[in-house]
């Protein structure tokens, strides 16, 4: 689990606020999480994840002492940006940032959690699957889901997937696990409080592309 590892998320403050710069230099290292599936058909997610990611750079950059938390982006873009918000800028980017996020969230918690297809134990699918089912499913359309169901399909083996999380180390899968847990302590709790707080603000969206 070098991959993730060593890119942490940092434990968030009381007030659940999430540092735009923190959160950007962790979540920069997110997309190569889609090199580790192997098939080219995930690159799709990775672009959309990147993509994303470099449209809340752009606008952090602008001015890092006025957008010192991600709320601070998003309430700035609602007040510059009235008839348009939330369908504007970052505010936008990051809603379809935090959703690629929890698809991976959901992915590592599955196989963490021991979610297995028992006639094909070594086999991920299922745990993918449950990632954009509860995700990412219910914002595409039929199109969108076709480019998604290739994709499940061509889901790596289990063992494949762990071995690639580690770098090409031969790892012990249970040593392995034991590092995405600890890995998803700080990377739920960030993902949880961007959902949260778009809740809060009334930002969110429910659209198809």
């Amino acid at each position: 689990m070098s991959l993730l590892m060593d890119n942490q998320f940092k434990e968030l403050p009381p007030d659940k606020s999430v540092d735009t710069k923190l959160f950007l230099d962790a979540v920069s290292h997110v997309p190569a999480f889609f090199d580790c599936l192997g098939s080219k058909v995930f690159s799709v997610i990775k672009s959309d994840i990147s993509g994303n990611i470099t449209k809340i750079k752009g606008v952090y950059m602008k001015d890092p002492a006025k957008y010192v938390t991600l709320e601070d982006i998003v309430v700035s873009e609602r007040e510059a940006y009235p008839a348009e918000w939330p369908k504007v800028g970052a505010t936008l980017a990051l809603m379809w940032l935090k959703r690629g996020l929890r698809f991976i969230q959901i992915l590592l918690q599955s196989l963490a959690d021991g979610d297995r297809d028992e006639n094909n134990p070594n086999l991920i699918r299922v745990n993918v699957t449950k990632a954009y089912e509860q995700a990412l499913k219910r914002y595409h359309g039929w199109i969108v889901q076709k480019i998604f169901n290739a994709a499940l399909v061509a889901a790596p083996y289990r063992s494949n997937f762990l071995k690639a999380l580690s770098k090409g180390e031969e790892v012990k899968e249970e040593d392995c696990l034991a590092n995405v847990r600890q890995f998803l302590v700080n990377y739920t709790t960030t993902v949880d409080a961007i959902y949260e707080m778009y809740e809060n603000l009334n930002a969110e969206l429910d659209y198809t592309v």
